[in-house]
C-alpha cells in the first residue's frame, strides 16, 4: 500500500505542470468560487448559472477566455429582452413559445455569439416560463455576469497553461511519420505485390492530410494561449516561428503525396523489370534518407522554443540537406542515362527529381528565414508600419537559431 501511495503521488506530482491539469484546477475554482458569489448576490436558491458560464468562459486560454465571456453575456442579455418583450405582449403559449425560440435563434445570428446561438433562445424560454419575469431576468443576467467576471479574475490572478508544449509535440510527431514514409519510398517494391505496397505508400501519404489537420488545431490552441498572455513577451514571434514551420511541412506533405503517386505510376508501368537499376536505387534511397533525418531536424529547430537543441538541430538540418543534395545530384545522373537507354519514362523519372528538388527546397534554411522574416514585416505593416518587424529582425538571429537575415 505504500509503494502504490508513493507511485500515486509521483505521478501527481509529474502531471500537476500539464496543461490538462491546470486547466482543470482552474476551472474547478472559477466554477465554486463563482456559485458562492452568486450564493450571496442573486435571490435564487440554487444559481447554478453563475458556475456554468464560469466553466464555459474558463477556456483553455486568455484570449479564449475574454471573447468566450463577451460572446456568453451577449447571449444572455439578448435572450432575456427578448423573453421580456415576449411576456409583454403575448405571454407563453404553444405558437408563443415557438415564435420565440425562432425569434431568438434569428436575433443571436445576428449579433454574432456564435456557438451561444442557442443560449440565447434557452435564456428566453427559461425566463418566459416564470410568474416573476423581471426578477427571474434579471437572477439570470447577474449570475451569468458574476460567472464570466470570477471566470475573468481566474484567468487574470491563475495564469492560463501555456499549449505550446503539445503543438510542438504534435509537430514532431507529424515530422516522424513522414521520415517514415520517406524510408519506405527509399525501399524497393519487390514481387507481384510491387503495385499494391506502392498503392499503400501512396494510402499513407494521404493519410497525412489528417494527421496535419489534428497539427494544425493544437497549433491554434497553442496560438490563443500565447495572445494576451502575461507570461509571453513576444507571442507574436512564437506563434509565426510554429506557423510558418507547419507550413513548410504541409507543402512537403503534399509534395511526398505527388512523389507517392508517380512511384506508383512507375510500378504500374513496370510491372515485371525493376524500378530502378541497382546503382539509381541506391542513389534514390541514400537521398530520402538523409530528406527524413533534415525533416525530423526542421521539426527540432521550429519547435526550439521548447526544445534546448535548436543550434545541434540547424547543423544537423544543414548537413543532412548537404548530404541529400549531393546524392539527389549522382540520382539525377543516373536518371539522365536510364533515360536515354529507356526514354519511354522519362517523364516520371523528371517528375520524381522534380519533387524530390521541392521537398529539399522547402526545408532550406534560407527558405525558412526568409519566409519567416516576410511574416513579421506583413504583421508589422499592419501594426507598427513596419517598426516591428525592423526591430524584430534586428536581434532575431541571435534569439532564434537557423534564422538569418
Amino acid at each position: 500500500m505504500p509503494e502504490m501511495i508513493n507511485r500515486l503521488v509521483t505521478r501527481v506530482a509529474r502531471r500537476r505542470r500539464e496543461p490538462v491539469a491546470v486547466q482543470a484546477l482552474r476551472s474547478t475554482a472559477a466554477a465554486v468560487v463563482s456559485y458562492a458569489v452568486a450564493l450571496r448576490l442573486s435571490s435564487e436558491p440554487s444559481p447554478l448559472t453563475a458556475p456554468l458560464t464560469a466553466l464555459l468562459v474558463v477556456q483553455v486560454t486568455l484570449y479564449s477566455t475574454l471573447t468566450t465571456s463577451i460572446r456568453r453575456v451577449n447571449a444572455v442579455v439578448v435572450g432575456v429582452l427578448i423573453a421580456i418583450g415576449f411576456s409583454v405582449l403575448v405571454g407563453l403559449t404553444w405558437w408563443s413559445l415557438g415564435l420565440l425560440i425562432l425569434a431568438s435563434l434569428v436575433v443571436g445570428h445576428l449579433v454574432r455569439v456564435d456557438e451561444f446561438v442557442p443560449e440565447v433562445a434557452i435564456s428566453a424560454m427559461l425566463v418566459l416560463g416564470v410568474t416573476q419575469v423581471t426578477d427571474t431576468a434579471w437572477d439570470r443576467v447577474l449570475e451569468t455576469v458574476i460567472g464570466a467576471v470570477i471566470g475573468l479574475l481566474v484567468n487574470l490572478l491563475l495564469a492560463p497553461p501555456l499549449w505550446v508544449g503539445p503543438a510542438g509535440t504534435a509537430i514532431t510527431d507529424l515530422a516522424l511519420r513522414m521520415s517514415r514514409l520517406l524510408d519506405h519510398l527509399g525501399e524497393e517494391p519487390l514481387g507481384p505485390a510491387r503495385v499494391a505496397q506502392a498503392a499503400a505508400r501512396l494510402h499513407e501519404a494521404r493519410r497525412l492530410d489528417n494527421d496535419i489537420a489534428q497539427v494544425d488545431a493544437a497549433l491554434r490552441q497553442a496560438e490563443d494561449s500565447l495572445r494576451l498572455n502575461p507570461r509571453v513577451k513576444e507571442g507574436l514571434l512564437f506563434r509565426l516561428v510554429l506557423r510558418t514551420g507547419l507550413d513548410t511541412l504541409e507543402i512537403c506533405a503534399v509534395v511526398l503525396r505527388v512523389a507517392c503517386r508517380t512511384l506508383t505510376d512507375l510500378a504500374k508501368a513496370r510491372p515485371e523489370g525493376p524500378l530502378f537499376d541497382a546503382g539509381t536505387a541506391a542513389a534514390l534511397q541514400q537521398v530520402l534518407r538523409h530528406t527524413a533525418i533534415a525533416v525530423e531536424s526542421f521539426a527540432q529547430l521550429i519547435t526550439a522554443q521548447v526544445s534546448a537543441n535548436a543550434e545541434e538541430a540547424e547543423a544537423r538540418l544543414t548537413g543532412e540537406l548537404a548530404v541529400a543534395r549531393a546524392h539527389r545530384d549522382l540520382l539525377a545522373e543516373r536518371l539522365r542515362d536510364s533515360a536515354r537507354a529507356d526514354p519511354a519514362h522519362w517523364q516520371l523519372h523528371g517528375a520524381l527529381l522534380t519533387e524530390i528538388d521541392r521537398v529539399l527546397d522547402e526545408l532550406d534554411v534560407d527558405t525558412r528565414s526568409q519566409r519567416l522574416l516576410e511574416e513579421l514585416d506583413q504583421h508589422a505593416r499592419g501594426r507598427h508600419a513596419g517598426s516591428l518587424g525592423s526591430r524584430l529582425s534586428g536581434w532575431l538571429p541571435a534569439w532564434l537559431p537557423g534564422v538569418r537575415k
